[in-house]
């Protein structure tokens, strides 16, 4: 039986010390501890712990190279394909619709402009005929004020 030190495991098995530290409290890897330094067995836990058992499997089943069908790269070439005509698809439908909002807006925004125009205009003329009538009931006060004046004037002499 082969021990190897914490520093010559992780070189080997490219990991790193706190993994390894985890793997020694979890029992997961057979350890022996001399003079303070800890010695790991590279030959037990190994499989089990660092390589995963789907992937031990697959190893030990695959030895030879997959074998893929002509038919399934077809299949799998026109998936992709439509997948890909789907998209740009919808891709086409959106802009479609986010030019016909921005076409809505436009017009909203036009209508609103010219609302606001002829509010405005309506403000300007409804102000000028206030000036106006302010400056007419001025008018009306002055010339009462002169009339009682002048028939206080003639009434008392």
């Amino acid at each position: 039986m082969t021990w190897m030190s914490d520093e010559e495991y992780c070189e080997l098995t490219g990991l790193e010390l706190e993994v390894v530290d985890a793997l020694c409290e979890h029992g997961k890897l057979t350890i022996k501890v001399e003079d303070g330094v800890r010695y790991i067995d590279p030959s037990k836990g190994t499989t089990e712990t660092i390589v995963p058992v789907k992937l031990a499997e697959l190893s030990k089943n695959n030895t030879h190279e997959m074998v893929v069908q002509p038919q399934f790269i077809e299949k799998t070439i026109g998936t992709i394909i439509n997948l890909h005509e789907k998209v740009l698809d919808a891709k086409d439908e959106t802009i479609e619709a986010v030019k016909v909002e921005n076409e809505f807006l436009r017009e909203a925004l036009g209508s609103l402009q010219e609302l606001y125009d002829e509010d405005r205009k309506t403000i300007a003329t409804l102000t000028e005929q206030l000036k106006l009538s302010q400056q007419e009931v001025e008018f009306m006060r002055r010339k009462y004020k002169l009339m009682w004046n002048k028939a206080i004037d003639e009434h008392t002499s």
